[in-house]
């Protein structure tokens, strides 16, 4: 599985901006994909994620109201739309899957694929 985001960019405070990542090769083998963000000099974080067939989604208490996460299966396309941005939302923002069903997708050790990364900046 190949994963490509894209979406990024600098944005004020308050402003908003919408990833995408687009899946190729064996996507039949996702049950969950999931956003996580990386800051500098800290620990790469889950933000958001979604059950691949069953839709079911979870988020990050920081980002709840603020991130929406949404797929689409037909386009293989996971999507995060983010509103009300603040600086703390800065960093490389990465997409990735899981190939076997977890009951806590949280963990990013229990991702099989990731992608190359998009960097958001929140900044007047």
């Amino acid at each position: 599985v190949q994963l490509v985001e894209s979406g990024g960019g600098l944005v004020q405070p308050g402003g908003s901006l919408r990833l995408s990542c687009v899946a190729s090769g064996r996507t039949f083998t996702t049950y969950t994909a999931a956003w996580f963000r990386q800051a500098p000099g800290k620990e790469r974080e889950f933000v958001a994620g979604i059950r691949w067939n069953g839709g079911n989604i979870y988020y990050a208490e920081s980002v709840k109201g603020r991130l929406t996460i949404s797929k689409d299966n037909a386009k293989n396309t996971m999507y995060l739309e983010m509103n009300n941005l603040k600086p703390d939302d800065t960093g490389i923002y990465y997409c990735a899957t899981q190939t076997r069903y977890y009951s806590d997708i949280r963990p990013k050790n229990k991702y099989n694929y990731w992608g190359q990364g998009t960097q958001v900046t929140v900044s007047s």
